[in-house]
């Protein structure tokens, strides 16, 4: 999480979002870069506009509530019915 944050904190500042930069951010913070990580993150950001997907997860996060919670209301069936499920094989086993 802390190399996103670096990308989101360059990209703020208006600074290249580049694996140096990413590592050296980090290392600020006190942690060591892993490579790996940092090179997954920037080839994962290729070609990507963060401004625009900034502005999509803002737009969904100011979503009104009650869409929100009907959204939560349907996924909630099928996983009482999972639980359901689980416990009658439970009860199987147990007689």
């Amino acid at each position: 999480m802390e190399y996103v944050y670096g990308a989101l904190l360059l990209h703020k500042l208006g600074k290249e979002v580049n694996e140096e930069n990413v590592k050296k951010v980090v290392a600020a913070s006190g942690e060591k870069a892993d490579d790996s990580k940092v090179k997954s993150l920037i080839a994962s950001l290729k070609g990507v506009d963060i401004d625009k997907e900034l502005e999509s997860a803002s737009l969904v996060a100011a979503s009104p509530a009650g869409e929100t919670h009907k959204a939560e209301k349907k996924e909630e069936k099928p996983k009482e019915e999972k639980h359901e499920a689980s416990a009658e094989g439970l009860s199987a086993l147990f007689g």
